[in-house]
């Protein structure tokens, strides 16, 4: 099977280095030049620039797919089994009158969706593990209208539930305020760089000094950038430069290589006292941490590592993750990582991603506009037979830790948004019990399992709540609305088209009780329809046909 694939510079780079070892494959003996360790191929940092590099589409030569170690090796393959995801119980449905609240903590992370889609190009099973639907959801952006005043606008909209007849879906959507560029803050950034032994391959170190030489090309003279890798130990290349000093940064980005064993704590530690000692007030004071995962030496446990980050939160300083590789990624640890600091986690499989975060969302990356942002719905026990929020699993919250202002929360950058779908079945008229005909429908005056005074019942479905605390005034907002059936439409929106085929291809992967009729023909004609108006839509459609292809 062909793969098709977008491959990065790193890549086309790498392929030499295989095709090395794929002598029965006929590829050459001679090894490329390591000593730059991806360089940019000009003389001058100052004139370097990522998009001149031409990193476009990259397909690998039918001998990558056809031969590995000279055998033809059948597709799909296993995964690495040191691979490591976190396992938290999928949600399943509730019934309002019992839990009439769903409470969870904001995500914009993305990691899962870009990890399941090197798993998937690289012609590999996906552990179930590895999915998390609110990242698939949360990976697209829904163009919603930006908030007239304060820090969010919200979205709500209802149409009829792909993969289940009977059901509807809900889609609720936050759209955090945009930052002109004069409303940028500067930056205090430290790059926190794993440069242990095992981030010596090709989809690694290369792409994280990439990844980085991009950021760099971007920043001003007002900011601050500070660059730490750590192995054995620690070491300081940069400390406070000024972005204007970019041959400087560039030059100490590429001079790093990998070797040594993985002192993450020690690594850590550096960053946070550069964060701190180059602390801007009022500005944006942020560690970016480029990683496998893999640590072996000092704290190096998920809960040592969490405890050390939470630590360190309350200074004012967040983290961001950027996670690399295959083969020994620790997706669960990393996760833990951004959650506990404040920060965000993406995963990083070339070029493209490496561009879309740091440069084309850099603002919503780096610059947090709110933090503990908690969301709450209250269903309508008149309206709502039961309901279900898709994904999240980890990020439920109790009830009362809506208003609990010690509770941590997710945080939310500038431009980002933040969506979430519940499953729902409406109230029937008495004819029928969670989609199942009544032989005694007539002998139901009201609906069955729950009496109500008619005349005072409530048409509204669900009210809608959000709750952060603005990062300029450190004050705590509060916010709601009440909606119903008004905002139903049996013609979705190509918003909720795409949500919804994000969140069936997620379910799909994952093998979701809850799955329904959910097919990949259905995420691959619905994101076909989009494609025209959407690069990430048309991604979404060839994804999907791999992974049918694949997995079917």
């Amino acid at each position: 099977m062909k793969k098709n694939t977008i491959r990065t510079a790193a890549l086309t780079i790498s392929f030499g280095v295989l095709c090395s070892a794929l002598t029965s494959c006929g590829s050459s003996n001679e090894a490329p030049a390591t000593d730059g360790n991806y360089r940019p191929k000009t003389d001058s940092y100052s004139n370097y620039s990522p998009e001149a590099e031409n990193y476009d589409v990259y397909e690998a030569p039918a001998a990558a797919d056809e031969c590995y170690g000279g055998y033809y090796e059948e597709y799909p393959v296993q995964p690495s089994p040191d691979e490591e995801y976190d396992s938290p119980a999928e949600g399943g449905f509730k019934d309002p009158k019992a839990e009439p609240l769903s409470t969870f903590s904001a995500d914009v992370d993305t990691a899962s969706y870009s990890n399941v889609r090197r798993l998937i190009e690289d012609g590999s099973f996906v552990p179930e593990d590895a999915v998390r639907a609110e990242e698939f959801i949360n990976y697209f952006d829904y163009d919603y209208p930006d908030p007239e005043e304060g820090k969010f606008s919200q979205y709500v909209e209802i149409g009829d539930c792909p993969w289940n007849a009977s059901h509807k879906l809900m889609m609720v959507g936050l759209q955090g305020k945009r930052l002109d560029q004069k409303e940028v803050p500067p930056s205090n950034l430290v790059f926190l760089i794993d440069s242990s032994g095992s981030m010596g391959t090709y989809d690694k170190l290369p792409l994280v000094q990439n990844a980085f030489s991009m950021l760099a090309e971007n920043l001003t003279k007002d900011d601050r950038i500070s660059i730490v890798t750590y192995a054995g130990s620690s070491s300081t290349l940069i400390k406070g430069a000024s972005g204007k000093d970019k041959d400087d940064i560039l030059e100490a980005l590429y001079s790093i290589t990998a070797s040594g064993s993985t002192n993450g704590e020690g690594g850590i530690n550096t960053a946070y006292e550069l964060a701190e000692k180059y602390f801007i007030e009022g500005g944006n004071n942020r560690i970016i941490l480029a990683t496998d995962g893999d640590l072996n030496v000092g704290a190096s446990s998920t809960e040592e590592l969490t405890e050390l980050i939470e630590s360190k939160r309350d200074k004012g300083i967040y983290l961001s993750v950027l996670g690399f590789g295959t083969g020994n990624y620790k997706d669960a640890r990393m996760e833990a990582l951004a959650d506990n600091g404040n920060g965000n986690y993406s995963y990083i499989d070339s070029v493209d991603e490496a561009h879309r975060v740091l440069v084309e969302e850099m603002s919503g990356t780096l610059y947090t506009i709110a933090k503990d942002v908690k969301i709450q719905v209250e269903f309508n026990p008149s309206q709502i037979a039961s309901y279900r929020l898709i994904g999240y699993d980890n990020r439920l919250m109790a009830a009362e830790d809506f208003y609990d202002e010690t509770k941590d929360a997710g945080e939310v950058g500038a431009g980002h948004s933040v969506t979430a779908l519940y499953e729902v079945e409406l109230v029937s008229d008495g004819g029928t019990y969670h989609g199942i005909d009544l032989e005694f429908a007539d002998q139901h005056a009201q609906p069955l399992e729950y009496k109500t005074d008619k005349e005072n019942e409530r048409k509204e479905l669900c009210k809608l709540s959000l709750t952060y605390k603005d990062t300029d005034t450190n004050e705590d907002i509060y916010d709601s609305q009440l909606f119903g059936m008004e905002k139903y439409s049996n013609t979705p929106s190509d918003r909720l088209k795409l949500a919804g085929a994000a969140a069936e291809f997620a379910m799909i992967l994952k093998d979701s009780e809850y799955k329904g009729s959910s097919d990949y023909s259905y995420v691959t004609k619905t994101a076909n329809q989009l494609a025209d108006t959407s690069e990430k839509a048309a991604e979404l459609a060839e994804l999907s046909k791999t992974a049918s292809s694949l997995f079917s």
